[in-house]
């Protein structure tokens, strides 16, 4: 790991950047499909079809790290992680993000070996990509690894507004990852 700059790091929430987390994302992406996490997977080994499901690979002070089942038309709603960084890596289905880019929601999707990672004030929203179904999701689910440097304390949600900028609706104190789940 690189030195952190000592000018700035008292300014910063984390000493790890976007590049760190999304190695720990791959890391821990990598340790999934290997099984290494078999005992925390959903009882019976199947994947639920109505609701995400969330799994916490590890925690510590300075990083939080997920695996996330995504289910058909459920999105995360438009939000941010208030003062965290995120990374996420997509081991299986795709996933769509749309983020707000200061006048309009850009649209990305990101599919299996996929990564992405956002900074502190990404507004977005993510749900399993719609264009891309699946005969059964609990056999074949969409699965991501996501890091948040510190670990989510706070989520803030949004909607756009019809003079085209965004409201804040809520925001929610939390240490569950992209939202209820």
């Amino acid at each position: 790991m690189p030195p952190v700059d000592r000018s700035t790091a008292p300014a910063l929430p984390t000493r790890l950047r976007p590049a760190d987390l999304l190695r720990i994302t791959d890391e821990g992406a990598e340790d999934v499909l290997a099984g290494r996490y078999d005992h925390i997977l959903p009882d019976g080994g199947q994947w639920p079809v109505e609701e995400r499901w969330a799994g916490r690979l590890s925690s510590d002070d300075e990083v939080d790290v997920w695996l996330i089942s995504w289910t058909p038309g459920k999105s995360t709603e438009l939000h941010d992680h208030a003062g965290s960084l995120g990374a996420l890596t997509v081991l299986s289905g795709a996933l769509a993000e749309y983020r707000w880019n200061g006048s309009e929601l850009g649209h990305r999707t990101l599919e299996a070996g996929d990564q992405g990672s956002f900074p502190i004030g990404w507004v977005h929203d993510v749900m399993r990509a719609p264009e891309a179904p699946v005969a059964d999701p609990a056999a074949e689910p969409t699965l991501s690894v996501h890091a948040y440097s510190p670990p989510l304390t706070a989520m803030s949600y949004y909607e756009v507004t019809g003079h085209g900028t965004l409201r804040r609706t809520r925001t929610v104190l939390t240490d569950q990852p992209e939202g209820d789940m």
